[in-house]
């Protein structure tokens, strides 16, 4: 067993020495886990900001300029006001995301006791600020109609008034969501390919010849190519979640950043497996390429990362329950976002633990055939 163990550790070490010669892989880490980050999280914005919005006001009353007035930064844009014949025209080019129609009358027709519409023309292409700037503009519109009709006092309150508790992202700002979890999708991709592109390279280069004639054994390969290359992740990814996320995007991290760096190690044992894996099906680098994207693709997109987890059809669940990417990241966000401990989290860290030595078994089995061809 030491013999295995120091086998292990100079091989991985000869990891650390080749990967530092392959400039292209060094500077894909770097910008990997520093701007892609950065860039993720302050341009992929699923919440609204500065989206443009127009106002036709045929009722030129308080009420409306009410409502106009309130639509400000940082949600929206200044309000642009139009003609009513150019509604048509203007979400045709897609010139304004909303378009809000205020009738003639209405201020008159509320004070009335009548029930006016206003109407809220939506550019939907963008599905993700539609559906929340609608919501925001329907609340601004109950807000200021409320507030017109003097209903907002405590002395006419609705008897029934609920009260919004937004837990764990009090502002509800997009980026302390989108920041960790570029980082969490990163570490997938860059385990894959970091692990993948190590025995490639051994193959192309003709260096996995060399190996076959050491004392050494295809165990002791593949628990080196694990150990060396998920520990490059592992820093990156430590040095992205402390530097990146926390002090350049100042996005707050609730829980214990050293329970999901070892979460993260978990994990980096089973996907840096499945790595080895696809490299041993690929009989050349842009084989593996195009192995791996859709592999990757799938794992972070499935995983509940970009969308909920629950909302996928049962089957598919089931079958995502079997990527250690679910496990994952449900981990890192009970952790980074809801300041979970281990009673929370063991049983995704065992069931990585799990995948990842089903992984390793598979992989050293293809690894041990893949060697015995080329010898």
């Amino acid at each position: 067993m030491r013999r295995w163990m120091e086998n292990t550790f100079r091989l991985g070490i000869k990891e650390f020495a080749s990967l530092s010669r392959d400039v292209v892989m060094v500077v894909l880490i770097v910008y990997v886990f520093t701007f892609a980050v950065y860039s993720e999280a302050t341009a992929m914005r699923t919440d609204v900001n500065g989206a443009s919005v127009a106002v036709i006001d045929d009722d030129r009353s308080t009420l409306s300029g009410r409502i106009r007035d309130a639509l400000q930064p940082p949600y929206f844009r200044a309000p642009v006001e139009v003609d009513r014949s150019q509604l048509d025209a203007l979400m045709d080019k897609g010139a304004f995301a909303f378009i809000l129609d205020i009738p003639r009358g209405l201020e008159a027709d509320l004070l009335a006791g009548r029930a006016p519409t206003i109407q809220v023309n939506v550019d939907a292409t963008g599905i993700s600020q539609a559906g929340a700037g609608t919501a925001y503009i329907e609340e601004i519109i109950a807000r200021e109609t409320a507030s017109f009709l003097k209903r907002g006092s405590e002395t006419t309150a609705l008897p029934v008034r609920p009260v919004i508790r937004a837990m764990f992202n009090p502002n509800l700002e997009a980026i302390s969501f989108t920041a960790s979890m570029g980082v969490i999708n990163n570490v997938t991709i860059l385990a894959i390919i970091l692990v993948g592109a190590a025995v490639m390279r051994e193959r192309e280069h003709g260096t996995i010849e060399h190996l076959l004639v050491m004392p050494v054994r295809a165990s002791e390969i593949v628990a080196a190519k694990i150990w060396a290359n998920g520990f490059v992740v592992l820093l990156a990814a430590a040095f992205s979640l402390h530097v990146v996320v926390a002090i350049a995007l100042g996005a707050t991290i609730v829980g214990s950043v050293e329970l999901f760096l070892a979460g993260t190690a978990i994990y980096l044992f089973a996907v840096t497996s499945l790595g080895i894996m696809l490299a041993t099906v690929a009989n050349s680098m842009p084989q593996f390429a195009l192995l791996s994207i859709p592999v990757f693709v799938v794992m972070f997109l499935l995983s509940g990362s970009f969308t909920p987890f629950e909302s996928m059809p049962r089957f598919l669940q089931l079958v995502m329950d079997l990527s250690p990417s679910t496990h994952y990241v449900r981990f890192a966000q009970s952790v980074l976002y809801r300041g979970a401990d281990v009673e929370v989290v063991w049983p995704d860290l065992l069931t990585m633990v799990g995948l990842g030595v089903a992984f390793v078994g598979v992989a050293l089995f293809r690894f041990k055939v893949m060697l015995a061809q080329q010898s």
